[in-house]
């Protein structure tokens, strides 16, 4: 499926998923901007609670789904294996984060933003730009879909998917959280842009199934600091554990040059 990226630069072909999915959030969120004021708060936190345990759901079940998807067989062995690289990737990913402070200099951006257009939003800005930028850009499917995207034939399948997806949920979460969500869009063209091109110039080692699929799983997992964020189980800052996304196909590769053994292959 990821093969040698070809000379030639097809821009075009690898952020066209990217685009449409950062147009459907604008929509999506000048939508919920317009109906929003209209709808008693009781809505808006009955909105915001169904999209927690929506999140949950998703989270469980990529973190679940695709890390049993990249155990090799026999799966006794090496599940443990792959499970200790998935809390490292983690533990590592979120120690990273915290050393860059991403939390703190998102945040800091989030509430220039709030003091920049404070009179035209009865809602944290911060707190709705944080919580729509990890929605829509943590969890498998805007890897795999990136990676469709970045890699021939550049399929943008995917993310036309998750760009309808997130059109909808762009709408409850700007009636819910405000002006802040519509600014999410710069997270989405930001960072699924970033992935698209990496996954172009970084081909041959994300062809690697299980490295792949520990991405995946490492999203599920921020996915469910998500929605118990957004549930107000617990609020945690979720920027910081961003490059835990980015650790498990180094740590792969790690093991595999002291020893393929250790993950069966």
């Amino acid at each position: 499926m990821f093969s040698t990226p070809p000379a030639a630069f097809p821009i075009g072909s690898i952020f066209n998923g990217t685009v449409v999915n950062a147009v459907t959030v604008l929509i999506g969120s000048g939508v919920g901007l317009l109906v929003g004021p209209r709808l008693p708060e009781r809505y808006h936190k009955i909105i915001l609670q169904g999209l927690g345990l929506i999140t949950l759901w998703l989270g469980f079940d990529a973190a679940i789904n695709e890390f049993h998807a990249a155990v090799p067989a026999p799966a006794a062995r090496f599940g443990p294996r792959l499970g200790l690289i998935l809390v490292g990737s983690v533990v590592f990913g979120a120690m990273l984060g915290a050393a860059l402070r991403l939390h703190d200099r998102i945040d800091q951006l989030g509430q220039w933003i709030h003091r920049r257009f404070a009179a035209r939003s009865d809602h944290p800005v911060a707190e709705g730009f944080l919580s729509a930028s990890v929605i829509f850009c943590v969890g498998p499917l805007t890897l795999l879909g990136c990676l469709e995207n970045g890699t021939p034939p550049h399929d943008p399948s995917y993310l036309y998917i998750k760009a309808l997806l997130d059109g909808f949920c762009s709408i409850a979460l700007a009636a819910s959280l405000g002006l802040g969500v519509l600014f999410s869009v710069l997270t989405v063209l930001g960072l699924q842009g970033a992935l698209a091109l990496a996954a172009y110039f970084a081909a041959d080692l994300l062809a690697d199934d299980v490295s792949l699929g520990l991405m995946k799983a490492t999203g599920g997992v921020l996915l469910i600091g998500t929605g118990l964020s957004l549930l107000e189980i617990k609020r945690l800052p979720l920027t910081d554990f961003l490059p835990a996304l980015f650790i498990p196909p180094i740590f792969v590769a790690l093991i595999r040059a002291i020893g393929s053994e250790w993950l069966g292959n």
